[in-house]
């Protein structure tokens, strides 16, 4: 299966616009000689002469041609010569010629070896479900698109399905791209919701279906100019696009709602035509709606320029939202006719009206006292300020992706049937849960190394519809299947959600690198290492603290006396090159089998190499002809060393991977796990971190900067359009309440400050930049009309009371889908709500 998959499919699927790589979970064919030493050393030969033989009959050789150029004159015609090309069969390896000897009589490869067709790699094993099968894992390219790389690789294995064997079949039993699929569908079904919603609010406050009708046209509208923008960037319509859409609803509608609220209260108030009170009330907001739009553009910009992963979700969002704000084109509203719901709309205007006059009393109260409401205002800057310092960092939520991974790293030194004891184990444990649907598991292979103790499952779990509620999530199936390995005593083994973004680390959680910078030696960064792994075990904060990689393992030590072989009458080459055939298999040269080329190993045979003893009874022939066995000139010793060496920026490097405890944050568990580096590590180490939590700080130390950036873009604009210092300051006087109200939600929530939240932050700015924006637009025209500041300030407060209310309910509503979320990338909608 493994060659049939190498020779027919592989290849084939590489050639697919947006595959990166196909990776083999089998092995292709390759003749496999496997040495008996006992029978060479009978016949007095080495496995150096096995291998020479190999090499020199199994040759292919360029015979040339008869009557090639020049030539006589003579000649009349040309033929190509053809000799014995590269052998085919085991047969034809096993009749190799070793030695010939005087009487005629030959040793063969037959006599001393077993030649089979074998596996080319038999160092790892994949199961499905428990039945053994090969697979392909087909890696993505840069920049490519998933969902369509995904479709083409199915419509090609269904092209290639037809050229199958009859007992031949396939599946997908493990793909990312269901969560791709099923959190568009999500946020598209969020993305109607929130339309729905805010369409209410604006019926509620407009009561005339028509003057409903007319903001809720700006949305398709504004919608279809976020998609071309997007298409001008270059993105796709991702998650992270549509959440800014969704995001954008709310904010979309402001601009109509005001101008069809102002027109609105003209025809009510002073009984003018729809017409005249448009061309009057566009004549009051013009200066407004500029100033507003301008605003929720440029207040997404600065996103837009930063760098890596963080500053790829901040540009998403930062195209879509800017595009949304686009102002349209608007008809003016029409007198609809009143619906059945007349008597309701009665009593909320009169409630309103009365709440109205409430809010416009306490305004003038407030401005009779500036100093108190001043020293007010200060107050409520340094609890924001002191509240938003004590929300733990984050970089993004940990997802239900529809999987999760269970790692296994045997014993040191577990053989790949060991390691599957523990695998099959888990497999029995994970079957049995509800949640699951398929189990593929390689032996010999995880994220951390290859080796026969290690180990990797990948659980697909049943679509999210299928398992509704947390007790049926990944996360509650990780800490399920982390108190059942406990009891496995074969392997340490740790189940784990994927990481948030892929390619940034391996799972979920945070990545530390600890680094020997002064050359303390491999043992004091194995001492290092696990002093941060015992003080991590006891801290609460903490959870599933492990290394990565593979440790250490046992080691034979051949220590050869170079003096002893030599006085034997040895080279030390040929002493090398014996141990290196019989116990690490050596590559002769190739073979052809069905018109493609594999490989010709030699290696001892299984039972020959089990043991130190094996070794030791290795025979080399010396310059006299005699074969002097490896226990004349060799002793072994066991000990313990390393199977792999690990560098990060240059310095040797260990790694400790974990995650935050439930209920607390994973910028706690960083402030944790540097607080135990710093305590335990000696002079001369340091620490790094990796993946998502090297992302995760950051963002935390972009977050001044971003807020920064956005309200100097936002100040300088303003006071551009209004020629003076001022007036900018008083909108912005503004944001410290929006802020402090996001900050209390996201702590009530119990979520981090991670990248959604700094959207948030930054959509806030812009609302609450827009709302002051109405308010002083309004104040600035009654006073330059003979009113006095007091005066104007007042009338402006009453008139736009009825405009903030609407686009502030409309988008707060539109955050509601967001905010009781459910089903795949709930938890990323889930962040983006509060703030």
């Amino acid at each position: 299966m493994g060659n049939f998959a190498e020779n027919n499919i592989r290849n084939e699927l590489r050639r697919i616009d947006g595959v990166g790589d196909v990776q083999l979970f089998g092995s292709p064919y390759a003749m496999r000689i496997w040495l008996d030493p006992q029978k060479l050393a009978g016949y007095s030969l080495s496995a150096s002469e096995a291998l020479a033989a190999v090499q020199e009959q199994n040759s292919q050789t360029a015979g040339g041609s008869i009557g090639a150029q020049p030539l006589n004159r003579t000649a009349e015609f040309t033929a190509q010569i053809i000799t014995q090309n590269r052998f085919a069969t085991p047969e034809q390896f096993r009749q190799i010629i070793i030695r010939a000897n005087p009487d005629g009589s030959a040793v063969r490869l037959g006599d001393v070896a077993r030649v089979e067709l074998g596996k080319d790699n038999y160092g790892f094993r994949l199961t499905l479900n428990g039945k053994e099968t090969v697979g392909l894992a087909v890696q993505l390219a840069s920049g490519a698109n998933a969902l369509a790389t995904a479709d083409a690789v199915t419509a090609k294995m269904k092209q290639l399905q037809t050229s199958f064997p009859a007992d031949v079949t396939w599946s997908v039993p493990f793909t990312t791209t269901p969560f791709i699929t099923a959190s568009v569908d999500s946020v598209i079904h969020t993305l109607v919701e929130a339309m729905i919603l805010v369409f209410l609010v604006m019926f509620l406050f407009l009561q005339n279906w028509r003057a409903t009708l007319i903001p809720a046209i700006v949305v398709p509208i504004a919608l279809g100019g976020a998609c071309i923008g997007l298409l001008a960037f270059g993105f796709s319509i991702n998650t992270l696009s549509l959440f800014g859409m969704v995001v954008a609803i709310g904010i979309l509608v402001d601009d109509a709602i005001v101008v069809v609220e102002n027109v609105e209260r003209i025809m009510s108030e002073e009984g003018l035509s729809p017409r005249r009170a448009t061309v009057k009330a566009m004549g009051q907001i013009t200066g407004a709606i500029i100033g507003i739009t301008l605003v929720l553009v440029a207040v997404f910009i600065p996103m837009a320029f930063f760098p890596g992963s963080t500053g790829g979700i901040y540009r998403q969002f930062s195209v879509t939202l800017a595009e949304d704000a686009h102002p349209e084109d608007r008809p003016e509203p029409k007198p609809g006719v009143r619906g059945l719901p007349q008597r309701f709309f009665n009593w909320f205007n009169d409630k309103f009206g009365r709440g109205t006059e409430k809010y416009t009393g306490g305004v003038k109260r407030m401005m009779s006292r500036p100093v108190r409401w001043l020293a007010v205002f200060a107050v409520v800057v340094v609890v924001t300020g002191l509240m938003f310092t004590r929300i733990p960092g984050g970089f993004l939520p940990t997802e239900d992706q529809g999987y999760i991974f269970v790692s296994y790293d045997a014993a040191p030194g577990a053989t790949l049937e060991r390691t599957g004891e523990a695998i099959t184990k888990v497999e029995k444990f994970l079957h049995a849960q509800p949640q699951v649907s398929d189990i593929v598991s390689v032996a010999g292979f995880n994220f951390f190394g290859q080796g026969q103790a290690a180990g990797i499952s990948f659980v697909n779990l049943k679509p999210w519809h299928d398992r509704k509620g947390t007790e049926n999530n990944s996360t509650t199936l990780v800490g399920k299947t982390m108190g059942f390995v406990q009891s496995i005593p074969e392997a340490t083994i740790f189940a784990l959600d994927p990481p948030p973004i892929q390619a940034l680390g391996n799972a979920t959680g945070f990545s530390m690198k600890i680094e020997d910078r002064s050359g303390l030696g491999a043992a004091a960064l194995q001492q290092a290492q696990g002093a941060i792994l015992a003080k991590a075990s006891q801290n609460k904060t903490l959870m599933g603290v492990r290394p990565e990689g593979l440790g250490p393992a046992p080691q034979l030590y051949v220590d050869i006396d170079r003096i002893q072989a030599r006085a034997l009458g040895l080279q030390i080459a040929d002493v090398n090159q014996t141990l290196s055939i019989a116990f690490g298999s050596a590559y002769a040269n190739d073979f052809v089998r069905e018109g493609n080329v594999l490989r010709v190993y030699l290696q001892a045979d299984a039972p020959q190499r089990m043991s130190p003893d094996d070794v030791l009874a290795l025979r080399v022939r010396n310059s006299q002809g005699n074969m002097v066995p490896f226990s004349a000139f060799t002793k072994v010793r066991w000990q313990n060393g390393p199977q792999q060496l690990e560098r990060y920026n240059g310095y040797p490097s260990l790694t400790v991977s974990g995650m935050a405890a439930p209920g607390q944050s994973t910028g706690t568990a960083l402030k944790q796990m540097e607080k135990i580096a710093r305590e335990v590590m000696p002079a001369g180490m340091s620490f790094e971190w990796t993946g998502t939590a090297y992302e995760e700080q950051q963002a935390g130390g972009q977050i001044g900067l971003l807020l920064g950036l956005s309200l100097i873009v936002v100040f300088l604009l303003l006071a551009a359009l209004y020629e003076s210092w001022a007036i900018p300051l008083a909108v912005l006087l503004v944001v410290p309440f929006g802020v402090l109200g996001a900050v209390l939600m996201t702590i009530f929530r119990g979520f981090s400050a991670d990248v959604y939240f700094n959207v948030g932050l930054i959509t806030i700015i812009g609302l609450a930049a827009k709302n002051a924006i109405l308010i002083v637009e309004f104040a600035i025209e009654d006073e330059e009309g003979g009113r006095s500041p007091f005066e104007a300030t007042l009338e402006a407060a009453r008139q736009r009371l009825r405009p903030i209310l609407m686009t502030s309910l409309a988008f707060i509503l539109g955050m509601v889908p967001l905010f009781i979320a459910t089903g795949a990338g709930a938890a990323s909608r889930r962040a983006v709500a509060p703030a």
